[in-house]
């Protein structure tokens, strides 16, 4: 347990970025996992599902711009996201 008083309040501060930070990681698993299932579901040509996936790209940009993400990890994942997509929208195509 911190006995300094700068040790104590930086503990409540590191709570509270946690409880931030766990917040803004499940907000963006939870859009990729949408538009993957959007992807997968074979509707990917559809207009509301290409908004899922605009919002899914946007979400992983600001997360990324907000450190909450790497950068490269975002650019990954919104990389494979497109890959999923194009082939999805190949196949429904015929």
């Amino acid at each position: 347990m911190a006995s300094h008083k700068s040790a104590i309040k930086q503990n409540r501060k590191d709570v509270r970025r946690r409880a931030a930070n766990r917040a803004h990681r499940s907000t963006l698993r939870s859009s990729v996992k949408r538009a993957r299932t959007a992807i997968g579901s074979g509707k990917i040509a559809g207009a509301a599902e290409t908004a899922v996936l605009k919002g899914a790209l946007a979400t992983l940009d600001r997360k990324a711009s907000k450190g909450i993400i790497h950068r490269n990890a975002a650019g990954r994942v919104k990389s494979r996201l497109m890959k999923q997509a194009a082939k999805a929208a190949a196949s429904s195509r015929g």
